[in-house]
Parts: C-alpha cells; structure tokens; sequence
C-alpha cells in the first residue's frame, strides 16, 4: 500500500471500535436521563445543537478533505515557485521527501509538522522534476504540454477510483491486498534495478524502459500502465483504510495520517503518467 501507516496501524486496520478520548457529544448526554432530571431540563438538552467532529474528537471524511487539500495547496505552491526560481533542486526535495516520506510512514501518532514539511519538500521535487521534463526536446520537437496531461490523468484516475469504490463495485479483501504488496513489491525491485543500471551508466536515458521494446513500443509504457493501475488500486485501499477508521470513531488527528497517505499515492501516479508521456513522445 502507500502508506504502511494504514496497513500496520490498529488505528486504521481491521479490528474493534477505537473509543473516542474527547469529550462526550450533547446527542450523547441527551440519551441518559439523569436521577432527578425535569423534563424541561430534559427537553432542554433534546433541543441543544448536534455535536460536532470538534466536540467529539472524532475524524470525519471532511477532517481527511481538508487536510488533503491543504496538503495539495502546499505541493503546488511550492512547486509552482521551484519551477520559476531553482528547478535545479529538484534532487535535494527528492531525497529530503523521500527520508520524510520514511518517518512520517511509520509513525505511531501523526505530526502535522512533519507531514507539511513532507508536502514542501515535495513540491520542490516535482516542481523542478515537472520543469525538466515540460523542457525536454525529442527528435527535434519540444515536449510542452505534458505537466498539465499528466495533472489532468491524475485527477481523472483519483476520481474514476473513488466513483468505483463508493459505488461497491470495487471491495478490498484480503487476497486483493495480498495481491496488490506482492506486485508493488516486484515493480520497486524493478525500479532499484533500473535505478542502479542508469547511475551506473551501464545504460542511458531512462535504462529498461527505453532501451527495450516490445513491438516497437518502449517497455517502460508497459511498466508504466502497470504502475499507474498498482497506483489506482493503492489508492482504493487508502479509501477503504479511511472508511474504517471514520467507521471505528478514531481520533480527528488521524486525519493527517490519511491525508499523507492519499498525497504519497497521488504523487506516485503523476510521476507515472509523466513517463508514460515522455516515452510515448519518443517513439
């Protein structure tokens, strides 16, 4: 999964209700008449305003929108500054969100610093990584145009699946997860191959994925297509890890969780369709 926070947390995974550690909500207090209590004291409390996700502590699906899109605000922004002032630093967001993007994993409680921070250093690398490829010149004509594909694919994907998921079409079960870490973990060793055959100048340009063809078509569009549908089945499960932890009533700070999960997903999916444009340009 994206996020192994969801997978290996008693928070988000399977299990009995966590109980909520706010304080009691209004409709609570109303369904427990207390010794002596009138009944315009009762009534009293009946007509008093809903409690809210504030009141009771508990994460709610807008506490996971906003901070998503909180999250998103960030990255873009960043982004759209690194791509005018420093594109250059792409590779230093690179490695500093990829040792956030570790510790924020695999934290027990969520730090709302930390995973801003991993947003930051994320939109400094794809607003360098972005720049470099919208600039890239494949025989002879420039590639201008794939940034917003990519944007536009990645936001078609993110809500094709959640349509899918909220339909119940999709169901998330035990041997899809099962299946879904075992092809994650064969297309990252892929990756780390391909990763060491280019820095070690054993092969050019994007290694494997270019440099094999399959009917006269690069094989990283193959391996791309396959990456963006483990992308989109990752995210199916990141929506049916947050069900489950709005369902059990956990803490509203949990949210942050959530919405690091979703961002971690969504960034691997536009990188995705990033390649697949610039290799589908290169034919």
């Amino acid at each position: 999964m994206s996020n192994p926070f969801f997978s290996s947390s008693p928070v988000f995974g399977k299990g009995k209700p966590v109980p909520r550690t706010g304080p009691a909500s209004t409709l609570d207090a109303t369904s427990v008449a207390q010794p002596g209590m009138d009944s315009a004291a009762l009534d009293q409390r009946y007509r008093a305003p809903s409690a809210t996700s504030w009141d009771t502590d508990r994460m709610t699906y807008d506490d996971v929108i906003v901070r998503t899109g909180s999250l998103l605000a960030i990255v873009v922004g960043v982004g759209a500054v690194t791509w005018v002032v420093a594109p250059q630093l792409y590779w230093v967001g690179m490695l500093v969100g990829f040792a956030l993007g570790l510790v924020n994993a695999f934290k027990k409680v969520p730090s709302p610093g930390l995973v801003m921070a991993y947003a930051v250093a994320e939109g400094v690398f794809l607003g360098g990584i972005s720049q470099y490829f919208d600039n890239l010149v494949i025989k002879g004509q420039p590639v201008h145009g794939i940034v917003l594909q990519a944007v536009l694919a990645t936001v078609a994907t993110f809500a094709v699946t959640l349509a899918l998921f909220r339909s119940g079409k999709v169901r998330v079960t035990p041997k899809f997860t099962r299946w879904l870490m075992i092809a994650i973990g064969g297309y990252v060793v892929f990756s780390l191959v391909n990763l060491v055959l280019v820095w070690s100048g054993a092969l050019p340009s994007f290694g494997l994925r270019s440099s094999i063809t399959v009917f006269g078509i690069p094989l990283g569009i193959f391996i791309g297509v396959f990456a963006v549908g483990l992308a989109a089945a990752s995210l199916i499960v990141d929506f049916d890890s947050i069900q489950r932890g709005v369902n059990k009533g956990i803490a509203k700070r949990y949210a942050w969780a959530a919405a690091f999960g979703l961002l971690v997903t969504l960034i691997w999916l536009y990188i995705e369709f990033l390649r697949i444009l610039v290799l589908s340009r290169g034919r």
